[in-house]
């Protein structure tokens, strides 16, 4: 070979070297342009030459891959071909075969990329044993044999063989460490977090997403849309839409930025599906069906089918919710999952007849329904969640469609334990709360059996509300585990959050530093979600043990079916439903409410405009009066209460009501949660008053609290750190925070405290080793909480709540320094003369219940 032409080999080996470098990172269009040089200047290169021939092969390869990436699969394909006629210029032998096993293996990435799995496999069957031959022979690559193993891997989890991926994956995170790949053994790792969520375990999958994550942002982080894909698809399984619609609006525009139109179009149906779940159905069927003409044009007709269930899905929602069923939409869901089936899709094939089956019956069809329910393929290992609630509904809504009320809620029953089982696996307060949407639907037709059966019965209706509802407040939370790394964040954040507020006092503008933090309190629930389960499942409590423990005190637990709001009362031993107003104008109301105490809350407001917001919050109050507690008094008469709200009446300060003013009031999202909390131990003798920064001087109450607590642990000042004060928490019988606090509505979990090095979040308190049997929180609108599907309540108290607080003081609105503070002082010296919380806090609001909105909750 000439001097010339070994430079051009040279320079071409090293071109496809960068090129794979590029493609890897998922930058096509410059892989495509280092790759075509490549073959010019092979093409240079006189007379047949093995080595040239061999580079030519491998260079033909990766152009293949750029083709199927960006352009479709019949390029790749052709490239493929191309590649197999230079490889047959070669002699028999090593290199020979282990081309050969090259141009296979990525014949077989092609077809499982286009759905064809089957196929696939075979293929792969067929390559790696030559590549493995060719490693043995000193010829072959070991990242070719490392990336078989991988996409072996994922072509086994298309098939839902997930312990045979598992195995691929291990050999290819074998093979990567050992001949010093990390790259590839991070995209291993991140395949196990896949097989992971296919088998329901997302923690797990989430533990690995990360950890493949920390790889990719060193090493490529061209990879990481496809991870965020792959992490929205587990948010979506633990029912968190908002969180996955996140990862995919910031991964869309760099998978479109790549020219990576597979994951791009895959990640448009993950969206979809994502907006579907938060109810924009509008936006589900766009983007469902943008994604669908997306794989049509690709030649992808698996994704494309996969695509067009999803905008199905989204019709089929639509017409539910009108009641309108157009006469073709049954059979057009029948004939998709005759082609899901076909393509051998056996999950959406069983969700396409399931959307039939719900549509025919609400056509008024069930003998076809039934038809349609007996032609869905067995249950799998791996059938999603959803899919498993979607059925127990088909099966409750035909079993109502026959009348049988009785196996209709058997299928409730049985569909919330399967639920339940789920939510038992799960890290992290958001990952228990987000998994009852699942159950929404199977909950919500249940409670209207009960409702409009013919017995109507409250004690029945209790027990379907406790199974329904506030599912987190039932587990006993085991203690964290010490994570240096997840400290580290937080303390990152609390400095980030601490100068969001200097920021704000200054008078400037704090955007940057609010998407920063926003950004990081988004990593450090996500890293909370796998470290260890939220906690052990407490059983649902029975209504003769909340009888027992009510004593000569009433429980209202409030529920919504459609729009009507009802009560279920249980009062001397007896247990009875009401039937009260629209849930959605009582719902008006109480916001109303909410925003009168608000306006009237800072202090020095002028005298007249303090009148005009009075007046109108007193008719608020009045009006809810009327609509929530006068049609129940003469059931409960003057007994006190324990409240269970629901939706909007969670923002109720129940004392501020005309018939509760002065009367003791417990607010629990559950009896359940209210009897774990009553029946909790109250042995200790420990007081901690703490004080943050920025309170008005002149009206602090510490002076007062010393002497009615003289041997209590005090922390102001530059004492009152994030630190001291949670480690001053650890026991205590009684703890005061007096500081200015922030709901965060947006990120519950991250609702905050001010202290003197930066904020406190409910985040850090919801996990403590021994919580605070009682804790006060003098400030603003932390009993707030973002209600999520089946009255799951977050936000500071509720974290409190979570984690094992017996009592919270908190207010449900905003309060002024002045108020807080005589509330307070009031509240603590009933307290210390031995008054209960909720009796302690109804006659200390009882004064100016509009200035002073708070509530009592947990037991009291």
């Amino acid at each position: 070979m000439s001097a010339a032409s070994s430079a051009d080999l040279a320079r071409a080996s090293e071109l496809h070297a960068r090129a794979r470098e590029a493609v890897g990172a998922y930058r096509f269009g410059h892989g495509r342009s280092l790759l075509t040089d490549a073959l010019r200047r092979l093409g240079r290169i006189a007379g047949p030459d093995r080595a040239a021939t061999a580079l030519r092969v491998r260079v033909l390869v990766s152009l293949a891959y750029v083709d199927v990436e960006a352009d479709s699969l019949a390029a790749g394909l052709d490239g493929l071909d191309d590649a197999q006629r230079h490889a047959r210029l070669l002699p028999d032998g090593p290199e020979r075969a282990e081309l050969d096993g090259l141009v296979l293996a990525h014949r077989a990435l092609f077809l499982y990329r286009a759905g064809r799995v089957a196929e696939s496999l075979e293929v792969f069957d067929d390559a790696i044993p030559r590549l493995e031959r060719g490693i043995r022979s000193g010829t072959g690559d070991p990242s070719v044999l490392a990336g078989a193993y991988l996409n072996r891997g994922t072509a086994y989890l298309l098939s839902a063989q997930v312990q045979l991926a598992a195995a691929d994956f291990a050999r290819c995170i074998e093979a990567s460490e050992a001949r010093g790949l990390p790259l590839l053994a991070a995209k291993a790792r991140h395949n196990l977090g896949y097989a992971a969520y296919m088998t329901g375990d997302l923690p797990v999958a989430l533990r690995h997403y990360d950890e493949a994550e920390r790889s990719f942002r060193e090493l490529s982080p061209g990879l990481l849309p496809a991870l965020q894909l792959d992490r929205a698809r587990a948010l979506l399984a633990a029912g968190l839409a908002t969180d996955a619609a996140r990862q995919l609006d910031d991964a869309i525009p760099r998978l479109r930025q790549q020219r990576a139109r597979q994951d791009l179009a895959e990640a448009e149906v993950v969206r979809a599906a994502a907006a579907l779940l938060a109810g924009k159905i509008g936006d589900a069927r766009r983007r469902a069906r943008s994604a669908e003409r997306s794989f049509t044009r690709r030649g992808n007709t698996r994704w494309a089918a996969v695509a067009a269930l999803v905008a199905l899905r989204a019709q089929t929602a639509a017409a539910l919710a009108s009641g309108r069923i157009p006469a073709r939409l049954p059979e057009r869901a029948v004939k998709l999952a005759e082609t899901l089936r076909a393509l051998m899709l056996e999950d959406e094939t069983g969700l396409a007849l399931m959307l039939a089956v719900r549509l025919e019956l609400r056509r008024g069809c069930p003998a076809v329904a039934e038809l349609l329910l007996d032609q869905l393929p067995r249950q799998r290992p791996t059938t999603p969640l959803d899919h498993l609630m979607l059925l127990r509904l088909c099966r409750a809504e035909l079993a109502v469609a026959r009348g049988d009320r009785r196996r209709a809620l058997a299928e409730a029953r049985g569909g919330l334990v399967e639920l339940g089982r789920a939510r038992d696996r799960m890290g992290g307060l958001e990952l228990v709360c987000g998994t009852a949407i699942h159950g929404q639907q199977l909950g919500e037709l249940a409670v209207g059996l009960v409702l409009n059966g013919p017995r109507r019965s409250a004690r029945q209706l209790f027990g379907w509300l406790e199974r329904t509802r506030a599912q987190v407040y039932r587990y006993e939370p085991m203690p964290a585990i010490d994570d240096p790394v997840l400290a580290a964040k937080v303390t990152a954040l609390r400095s980030l959050r601490r100068a969001v507020q200097l920021e704000r006092v200054g008078g400037r503008s704090a955007r940057r530093q609010e998407r920063q933090a926003a950004a990081l309190e988004r990593e450090v629930l996500r890293q909370g979600w796998y470290t260890t389960p939220w906690g052990r499942p407490r059983p649902v409590a029975s209504l003769a043990e909340v009888v027992a423990a009510l004593g000569e005190r009433a429980l209202v637990t409030f529920a919504v079916s459609g729009d009507e709001l009802v009560a279920v009362v249980v009062a001397g031993g007896r247990t009875r439903l009401a039937r009260l107003a629209s849930a959605a104008e009582t719902g008006e109301w109480a916001h109303r409410l909410h925003a009168d105490l608000d306006a009237l809350a800072p202090d020095g407001l002028p005298a007249p405009l303090a009148r005009v917001v009075t007046d109108s919050a007193r008719r608020s109050a009045e009006e809810l009066d009327a609509r929530l507690i006068a049609p129940l008094a003469p059931v409960v008469g003057e007994r006190e209460l324990v409240v269970v709200p629901t939706g909007a009446l969670y923002a109720v300060p129940w004392g501020s009501l005309p018939s509760l003013r002065g009367r003791p009031v417990v607010v629990a999202p559950s009896a359940t949660a209210w009897l774990s909390a009553e029946l909790g131990a109250v042995d200790a003798d420990h007081v901690v008053i703490a004080r943050g920064p920025l309170l008005a001087e002149a009206i602090a109450e510490e002076d007062e609290l010393r002497d009615i607590y003289p041997g209590a642990v005090h922390l102001t000042g530059a004492a009152a750190t994030v630190a001291a004060v949670r480690q001053a928490l650890d026991d205590a019988s009684t703890a005061h925070l007096a500081a200015h606090g922030e709901h965060e509505p947006t990120n519950a979990m991250f609702s905050r405290l001010e202290l003197a090095d930066g904020p406190l979040f409910a985040h850090e308190l919801s996990r403590l080793g021994r919580p605070p049997r009682h804790c006060v929180l003098a400030a603003c609108e932390l009993a707030m909480n973002h209600i999520r599907p089946g009255d799951e309540a977050l936000g500071f108290a509720g974290g409190l709540l979570a984690g094992g607080v017996r009592t919270v003081v908190a207010a449900s609105s905003r309060v002024g320094d002045e108020a807080a503070a005589t509330t307070m002082v009031d509240y603590h010296r009933r307290i210390a003369e031995g008054d209960r919380p909720a009796v302690a806090l109804a006659a200390a609001m009882a004064g100016d219940p509009f200035r002073r909105p708070f509530i009592c909750l947990g037991a009291g």
